[in-house]
């Protein structure tokens, strides 16, 4: 049902706790949710292929907190969170009962996130305590949606995930002052942006994105990828459903001729990939 692979926990009687859910999100939001219970103690470790973001849903309880070798043991308040990267031990123990609301985030849409804040470089802080009412707002959504199984469709959810890993880029990440070697520049991606949006009807091929940023194709999409969190082929297609929805939703446009304006093969290709990515049928695209 659920990918948070890498996640370990139990209460007090050594049982898993009860978790609330739904099925798999629809589309390729990135986002999964989870809610679980914990009877008369909690104890959770992680290291997780996503970034973990954990609130605490229950009256103030006391609980001992670890990221990345760092302890914190402190009360914390309904509300509170705490984050962990991708990759990065983290635990928490509680000798209380406890209700944990846990959004997972593929470090993929986290970049395409940040770069398209033009945060290229950001990366997600760790924090063992806080309070971030927007986020909470956000999160409280998709545990409903995720419980009720998505009542309001994928155009809702797509887009309080989108609220949600937006917050986490411009609310709880740092980007530093000298860019990671093996990454592509904020000015060569914009380069890149540019020419691919320019040319959005005309076949867009690697090697020509690859000049523009002054390297080989194959070291080019290595370094893409990792920098934006998706390959150039994808990116492309990215930025033609961008385009393609935002005709869409202008209804000035037939399917077929936003396809052809856009780059897709076909209406049928178009359709496909918006099924795919935002999990519904252009008709019900808001």
């Amino acid at each position: 049902m659920f990918n948070f692979v890498g996640m370990r926990w139990a209460q007090k009687d050594g049982n898993p706790p009860r978790t609330f859910g739904a099925k798999k999100p629809p589309g390729e939001s990135g986002v999964e949710v989870l809610r679980a219970r914990f009877q008369s103690a909690a104890h959770f470790s992680a290291t997780s292929n996503q970034h973990l973001v954990f609130f605490q849903m229950s009256p103030r309880v006391r609980i001992e907190c670890r990221i990345a070798g760092r302890t914190l043991r402190h009360e914390v308040d309904a509300g509170s969170l705490a984050i962990c990267p991708a990759g990065v031990d983290c635990s928490a123990e509680t000798d209380s009962s406890i209700d944990v609301l846990v959004i997972g985030i593929a470090p993929e849409k986290l970049a395409l996130a940040a770069a398209e804040q033009s945060a290229l470089d950001a990366r997600l802080n760790e924090r063992m305590s806080g309070c971030d009412e927007n986020l909470l707002g956000i999160a409280r959504l998709l545990a409903s949606e995720s419980a009720n199984g998505y009542p309001n469709g994928p155009p809702l959810w797509n887009e309080a995930t989108r609220r949600f890993i937006g917050q986490m880029v411009s609310g709880h990440s740092s980007v530093s002052e000298t860019p990671p070697r093996g990454r592509l520049s904020r000015a060569v991606l914009q380069k890149i942006s540019d020419h691919i949006l320019a040319h959005l009807a005309e076949p867009i091929e690697v090697d020509d994105l690859a000049a523009l940023a002054g390297r080989s194709a194959f070291h080019f999409s290595r370094v893409f990828a990792r920098s934006v969190g998706m390959t150039p082929h994808r990116y492309v297609v990215h930025l033609r459903l961008q385009a393609a929805l935002r005709h869409i939703r202008a209804r000035r446009m037939g399917l077929a001729e936003i396809a052809a304006d856009t780059g897709f093969a076909d209406q049928s290709h178009l359709s496909r990939w918006i099924r795919r990515v935002h999990g519904v049928a252009p008709s019900e695209l808001d």
